[in-house]
């Protein structure tokens, strides 16, 4: 019998479909494609009805309209600056997201980096391995989170779910969003700043929760790091070009960031020629116990793995049979 919808999954996802299957029913099928190139596509996107596309393709309008019978398009994951909103608007394509998969999940991970540089836990770690003779403890720089401002520089799911799990640290916290109305504060018992660079004078301690867009893009640059009154630790697991890294790796190099912990990177997987990020590689003494990478994987548990492709699949689900979307975009 033949189908009744196709559903296409065009990047990244490298496992049987299971979890979408059970969500979306016999009576769709269902193909994984797996590209890597936008021109893979070809042939296998024209028909389709409903696009699960992950963060491996650009979708500009040249490859949106290939999609000829196609109802919307869902985006796998909570980030959309891979996708052409207005395009996809322009063609009549809904485009949804996944916003909420993965907030616990990013919001521990915020943390862990954070506790690693202030507790010095890789150094430590390294440290323990070298014999009796190491150990010991003062050889790692360390220091105390209680009492210290933590600066929230967007404060949606992710940055909310920081806030409350920094309080309970006994991390003074603070945040800089302008987009949310007055009074969100008072909801968590959190200070906040109208002025960016106010709230970069005034915290110890620096994450970063924005979606990439045009007016985050390079937000922390020069100017930001100008700001700077006593050094900085600086964590990002929101995008990698929220960062300016050239200014990032002048303000490291120059002691104004004391320590950083990033999750994501301007460019994934990182260019290793990159002076800052070959220190790194190489371990540095001056570098590693500074700065901790971990590979774009604040969102990734098994948990949060299925949620997001159920999530994901559910959106489609309703796509296609005209229901009203939960995460429509555009």
């Amino acid at each position: 019998m033949d189908k009744k919808w196709n559903v296409v999954v065009s990047d990244i996802l490298d496992v049987a479909p299971d979890v979408e299957r059970e969500v979306l029913g016999e009576d769709v099928e269902i193909k994984v494609l797996k590209a890597t190139d936008t021109r893979q596509l070809d042939g296998f996107i024209e028909d389709a009805h409903v696009i699960l596309a992950w963060q491996g393709l650009q979708w500009d309008h040249a490859t949106l309209s290939k999609l000829r019978t196609a109802k919307g398009f869902v985006r796998v994951g909570a980030g959309y600056d891979n996708v052409d909103l207005q395009a996809a608007r322009s063609l009549g394509l809904n485009v949804s997201n996944v916003p909420d998969y993965g907030t616990h999940d990013v919001a521990d991970h915020t943390i862990a980096l954070l506790l690693s540089v202030a507790r010095g836990i890789s150094g430590s770690n390294r440290e323990a391995k070298l014999g009796a003779q190491h150990w010991c403890w003062g050889a790692i720089p360390t220091f105390r989170l209680t009492g210290k401002r933590l600066g929230i520089i967007g404060l949606g799911r992710i940055g909310a779910a920081v806030a409350v799990r920094a309080k309970a640290f006994g991390m003074e916290v603070a945040f800089y969003d302008p987009y949310l109305p007055s009074g969100w504060e008072k909801s968590l018992g959190i200070g906040r700043f109208h002025d960016l660079h106010q709230l970069v004078a005034h915290s110890k301690i620096i994450s970063l929760h924005t979606p990439l867009t045009p007016e985050t893009q390079g937000l922390v640059n020069e100017s930001f790091f100008a700001a700077v009154k006593e050094p900085i630790v600086l964590i990002n697991t929101g995008r990698g070009a929220v960062i300016d890294w050239l200014a990032f790796s002048n303000a490291f190099k120059d002691g104004l960031v004391q320590a950083a912990g990033l999750d994501v990177l301007p460019i994934e997987p990182p260019d290793f020629d990159d002076e800052l990020l070959r220190a790194w590689s190489d371990d540095d003494g001056a570098v590693r116990d500074r700065l901790i990478i971990t590979p774009h994987a604040a969102y990734y548990s098994e948990e949060a793995f299925r949620e997001l492709r159920r999530k994901a699949a559910e959106e489609a689900l309703r796509m296609l049979r005209g229901e009203r979307l939960l995460n429509c975009l555009n």
